[in-house]
């Protein structure tokens, strides 16, 4: 089977925790791209180019820490162009968040979260867009999350993301929005601006066993990898300014998901299985919130009764 990414450069950010980067490296690797890994820890990268050469490419890491103006992001494409090539492929992984509530986020958290989430994808791409509009191809992929998504009420979802992510959902959501600008500036010139959520989680060594995240909303690695090799290897006039969901695009498409060397086909998250997981997952949802509900409900009768006596 021809490798979809041969002879392409990629880079990713945020690629030294085992996650969403490290798998999106392995995958790029394993279809002929080399690969430029970004983040602030070295072992983590170490790991990362480990993986991409383990899969048959050639892989440099970059110690950066976005967080910062000065933490390296003004010169990271040029290094990475030096030393690998012309960069095809940029991947805004890395990002920063966590949840609590709006009156606690002190100033300087704030610019770091936006430092991270915003300001370096969006600088990093401005670097990238002049060499790929010259050769007329490239893709831009935005590493997003469901936090971005407006809280539907009242009654609001009992999710930490509709509770207490003002801060995360709000950069995120700014994330999509310029990412969809983008798309529409670059359309005709051969370049993919997009813009890839996990459908609920995926299964990272962060995230895994967290409290917030039943067992059903966790998919694998292999999921997001596989639609990100859509979303930087498909059609740029069609393919493009998309804010999606990796269960359902690849259900869209029909697209059958590979593990992260692309040889074997992934048992249980093939598209026909997919409808039975959102299925699956929402009623997971539906049953979450109703619990939390009936616990609100109980407390305010408790908070009366004693208020009474």
């Amino acid at each position: 089977m021809p490798r979809e990414l041969e002879g392409k450069v990629a880079v990713v950010t945020g690629a030294s925790k085992g996650g969403i980067g490290t798998a999106l490296a392995e995958r790029f690797a394993a279809e002929g791209a080399k690969v430029a890994v970004a983040a602030r820890t070295r072992k983590g990268l170490e790991e990362a180019v480990a993986l991409v050469e383990d899969a048959g490419s050639t892989g440099a890491l970059y110690i950066v820490d976005l967080s910062r103006p000065d933490g390296g992001r003004a010169t990271l494409i040029d290094e990475v162009e030096r030393d690998l090539g012309p960069v095809d492929i940029l991947v805004n992984n890395s990002a920063l968040g966590g949840f609590k509530p709006f009156e606690d986020w002190t100033m300087e958290q704030l610019q770091k979260v936006q430092e991270v989430n915003n300001w370096s994808p969006w600088m990093l791409s401005q670097r990238v867009l002049p060499g790929m509009r010259e050769r007329g191809s490239g893709a831009v992929l935005n590493v997003s999350s469901q936090s971005a998504e407006v809280p539907l009420g009242p009654p609001f979802s009992h999710a930490a993301p509709a509770r207490a992510g003002s801060v995360y959902g709000s950069t995120k959501a700014m994330l999509n929005r310029w990412t969809v600008s983008l798309a529409v500036e670059t359309l005709g010139q051969g370049i993919q601006v997009n813009a890839l959520s996990p459908q609920k989680a995926a299964a990272t060594a962060s995230l895994a066993g967290n409290a917030w995240f039943p067992d059903v909303y966790f998919e694998p690695l292999d999921t997001m990898a596989e639609t990100a090799m859509v979303l930087v290897a498909g059609d740029a006039d069609v393919l493009t300014g998309q804010i999606t969901y990796s269960l359902d695009l690849l259900a869209e498409l029909r697209r059958p998901v590979y593990n992260l060397r692309g040889t074997e086909l992934v048992d249980g998250w093939q598209p026909d299985d997919i409808p039975a997981i959102r299925d699956a997952q929402e009623a997971v949802r539906l049953q979450t919130e109703a619990d939390a509900k009936a616990k609100d409900v109980a407390d305010a009768r408790e908070r009366a009764q004693a208020s009474s006596g």
